[in-house]
């Protein structure tokens, strides 16, 4: 799910060229990814149940899952690893997962069936519309966006996903109390990722800075790679005032 892993497609949290004005953003860039066949038939076979819709109306959460409970929306699960692992630890929760690209929808739905999750819902699409179209204000116990692409070089630094107005719109959509958890292995990124949260009046940092790594997200294989070469990983969890 990392943007530094071969193997994945990128992340749908990948930002756009015009993430500094709110009408434009995107939350994702599309590219090329190879579908294998176990994702393709997992597809074919599991998206009528797990799969929702894109609508351009709120979504209504409790006949989607078929339970009332504290729903969690992740933005750019990758291969799902995380995602799916979150979902096993915590089945008193409801998650919706949003991601466009292909081989890593197939690859959670995989990991759902493998499990045997039922409190797993997935999007495909643009997060920035699901949130503004299907997801009610105040309605979100958390969300989740780990490892989105940091973008490196400076003169793309406006395409990074957290931005002001971007955070105000997840703020928006978190119950009181509700949190954020951000998490990236990009420095620079975890240095704007803590200016901007900090400055959304909405948001309360739960730490000093940045935050320890909650027990519910587990390591990837990407980051105890990049742990054990020192290479460092920053989480930052928020709370809706």
């Amino acid at each position: 799910m990392s943007h530094d892993e071969s193997t994945p497609p990128p992340p749908a949290s990948e930002a756009p060229d015009e993430v500094a004005h709110p009408r434009s953003i995107r939350s994702y860039v599309m590219r090329a990814g190879r579908t294998t066949e176990g994702q393709a038939r997992a597809l074919a076979e599991l998206s009528p149940r797990f799969v929702l819709p894109y609508q351009e109306t709120l979504l209504d959460v409790e006949a989607s899952f078929g339970r009332r409970a504290p729903t969690v929306f992740e933005i750019g699960f990758g291969m799902g690893e995380a995602t799916a692992h979150i979902a096993s630890v915590r089945p008193e929760d409801n998650f919706i997962g949003c991601e466009v690209h292909e081989p890593g929808v197939g690859a959670l739905l995989k990991r759902i069936a493998e499990k045997h999750l039922t409190n797993l819902r997935i999007v495909r699409h643009d997060a920035v519309q699901v949130l503004e179209h299907m997801i009610a204000p105040a309605s979100l116990a958390g969300v989740h966006v780990f490892f989105p692409d940091p973008w490196h070089k400076k003169r793309h630094h406006k395409r990074r996903l957290i931005q002001p107005p971007f955070v105000a719109l997840l703020a928006s959509r978190l119950a009181p109390g509700g949190y954020l958890h951000c998490a990236t292995d990009w420095q620079p990124y975890a240095e704007q990722m803590l200016d901007v949260l900090t400055a959304e009046p909405a948001l309360r940092n739960t730490a000093a800075d940045y935050a320890p790594k909650p027990d519910y997200r587990p390591l990837t294989k990407f980051e105890n790679r990049g742990l054990r070469l020192g290479h460092g990983v920053w989480d930052l969890v928020f709370r809706k005032r």
